[in-house]
């Protein structure tokens, strides 16, 4: 078998046969080691009868062994002083394999890959790269013998050859068992029916009149799929009537393809769920994000997804129940409908790291690629929480073939560099075509409003001197513009921490229709703080927590009578469960001071601003201490 040699740098691109070429002594041990092996630039073909595969090297040096040269099972006898002592084997090369050789290396764990593209997008990145179909048993049978795991990245693989392998004793993670209910979505259908998952009807259709009966049965428009082979977009066609039957399955390759049909989901939503699944059967969800489809193939999604707390939990229980249904370890993606009488159900499952948990990379402490790496070596499964407020992953399809493809691409991705939270991962494909996922770019930010502001600043072609429009993150408002001369000093503390914020008069007794809209819009426009300041019966802070989840401070301003203290009782007499944080009568620094502190949580750079902010208050008391210490009291003065 041909083996991508590790050695080149050493080796000078001459022959390895001779371990004298690997003698000097920048040659690591395990690079002599594999010369003294007999690896050596021998052309792909035949030799001693064992079949030869090529390993892809940056120099074109291709070095050769296979059973006859008396090589390790284990990558040749390399000592392996990772996380995992398990060298992990992907069959498939593509980007998703290019994402784990990337995770894979921050911990030093080696993945070999199988693939028959020799400049697929993870050639460059694993430790080894052999060149052969993962639908082909022997090619298969002989890279397994080098992993300690063999895991999968995409599903469409030999299946029959996973179990026999795992009944030789391989390590096949997820199982067989899995793969071949993934492969066919007819089964996927049938298992998760079986186990009591919601999902839309379905029936499987071998001939016109069972696709007319399907029709009859669940009404118009119907959705018909392939069983196998479907992805991105491909193996679905939609009837929208019993005339368009026939032309939709012949669109699939006609019912010897392999067809069934479902009932229309009327969803209003599309989720997904990433689960984790330890090897001890352990599992640990991602938050829910939405996916959003683009000519049926994903084109941007949302982390995390904008929907009420139990739709969220709805969907983790269904997506959490159905991985548990299944055998092995390993992430898996659970793509999801939300109805519009608010049902979770199951679209289809993918027993691999997925499109929809890109953003996870930079979102979340531990990314979908990583996690699957300790999920099929045994590590303990990662923290999958956020740890920013908001994400956005937006893919990069190729938008025209060839070089103008190439070309637009990249003005895209030179936009992408200069814009805040985003980064840019392109996964090297040699081919552009329409549609082809070439890339994607990831925006994080402090809140959803935030991102969308900066992915619509990225895509525009029209110049906007690199400022894209900035969503207020503090909302000031007051009952009267009376109140603006105390409010004002909350606007001044924000213009001083470079925190972007808006201002206006709400009257929560004169414009109670105006208030119920602020309220009920200030989280969705990117606001996550509102400071609200009143006097007299000081309605309004309350009235505006009861209609929001974001935090609102209570300013209490003076009134005609009782010198702010009726406003300061009633902002502090709030019921349980609608909680206002209150300051001082008219202390609206002290307002905008919790405000930026409450930011600053997740926001580093306005927590440094926060620390300095002190420093400076501690260095100007210190200061005047030590002048009145000098000067004494009779002479201070603190003009």
């Amino acid at each position: 078998m041909l083996l991508r040699c590790m050695s080149s740098s050493w080796c000078s691109g001459r022959s390895c046969h001779d371990p004298a070429l690997c003698s000097n002594s920048h040659a690591p041990a395990f690079v002599r080691r594999k010369c003294e092996l007999g690896f050596s630039a021998a052309p792909v073909g035949r030799k001693g009868g064992d079949r030869i595969s090529s390993f892809r090297q940056k120099n074109h040096i291709f070095c050769s062994s296979g059973p006859s040269d008396g090589c390790d099972d284990r990558m040749d006898g390399v000592s392996i002083h990772g996380l995992s002592e398990k060298v992990v084997g992907v069959l498939g090369g593509g980007q998703l394999g290019r994402m784990l050789c990337q995770a894979a290396s921050q911990m030093a764990i080696k993945i070999t890959i199988l693939d028959p593209l020799e400049n697929c997008p993870a050639s460059a990145l694993s430790f080894h790269h052999m060149v052969g179909s993962f639908d082909d048993s022997d090619m298969v049978q002989e890279f397994a013998k080098r992993c300690g795991v063999l895991t999968v990245e995409i599903e469409h693989v030999d299946v029959a050859t996973l179990e026999k392998l795992e009944r030789q004793g391989i390590d096949c993670q997820p199982n067989a068992s899995t793969i071949r209910i993934i492969q066919d979505k007819y089964l996927q259908k049938v298992h998760f029916s079986k186990h009591a998952i919601p999902i839309p009807d379905f029936m499987e259709i071998n001939n016109l009149e069972s696709a007319l009966k399907a029709g009859d049965l669940f009404g118009y428009p119907l959705m018909i799929k392939s069983k196998r082979l479907a992805y991105d977009g491909r193996g679905n066609a939609v009837a929208h009537k019993e005339e368009e039957l026939s032309s939709a399955v012949s669109v699939l390759g006609g019912y010897k393809r392999g067809l069934y049909v479902e009932r229309w989901a009327p969803f209003v939503k599309e989720l997904a769920v990433i689960v984790a699944r330890g090897r001890d059967g352990s599992t640990s969800c991602y938050p829910v994000v939405e996916t959003i489809h683009k000519d049926n193939i994903c084109h941007i999604v949302e982390a995390p997804a904008n929907v009420p707390g139990k739709t969220r939990k709805l969907a983790i229980d269904v997506a959490e129940k159905a991985v548990r249904s299944l055998e092995g370890a390993g992430v898996f993606a659970v793509e999801l409908f939300l109805t519009g009488d608010g049902q979770i159900l199951l679209n289809e499952v993918a027993p691999r790291p997925h499109n929809s948990g890109h953003h996870t990379i930079e979102s979340c402490y531990t990314s979908q690629f990583e996690q699957h790496l300790r999920a099929v070596t045994g590590l303990p499964l990662g923290d999958p929480s956020m740890k920013t407020p908001a994400a956005i992953m937006y893919n990069l399809l190729g938008e025209e073939e060839g070089e103008l493809g190439f070309y637009l691409a990249h003005q895209l991705m030179a936009r992408a560099l200069s814009t805040p939270g985003a980064t840019v991962h392109w996964y090297d494909k040699p081919e552009m075509r329409k549609q082809r996922k070439m890339g994607h770019i990831t925006i994080v930010g402090p809140s959803m409003s935030v991102v969308k502001a900066r992915l619509a600043s990225m895509l525009s072609t029209e110049s906007s001197g690199g400022h894209p429009a900035v969503a207020p993150r503090v909302s000031i408002i007051m009952g009267s513009d009376s109140d603006l001369r105390v409010m004002k000093n909350a606007a001044e503390v924000l213009k001083t921490f470079d925190v972007p914020f808006e201002v206006s008069i709400v009257s929560a007794h004169r414009t109670p229709e105006r208030m119920f809209s602020f309220a009920s819009s200030a989280q969705a426009r990117g606001v996550q703080v509102i400071i609200a300041g009143a006097g007299g019966a000081a309605h309004l802070p309350g009235m505006v927590a009861s209609l929001t989840s974001l935090p609102v401070i209570g300013v209490p301003v003076k009134g005609s009578s009782l010198d702010g203290v009726d406003s300061l009782l009633s902002i502090l007499q709030m019921p349980k469960g609608v909680p206002v944080a209150t300051v001082a009568i008219e202390n609206a620094t002290n307002a905008a001071l919790l405000a930026v502190k409450i930011l600053a949580i997740w926001d580093v750079d306005l927590k440094e601003r926060v620390i300095e902010y002190h420093e400076d208050m501690k260095d100007t008391v210190l200061r005047k201490a030590d002048r009145l210490e000098r000067e004494a009291w009779e002479g201070y003065s603190n003009s």
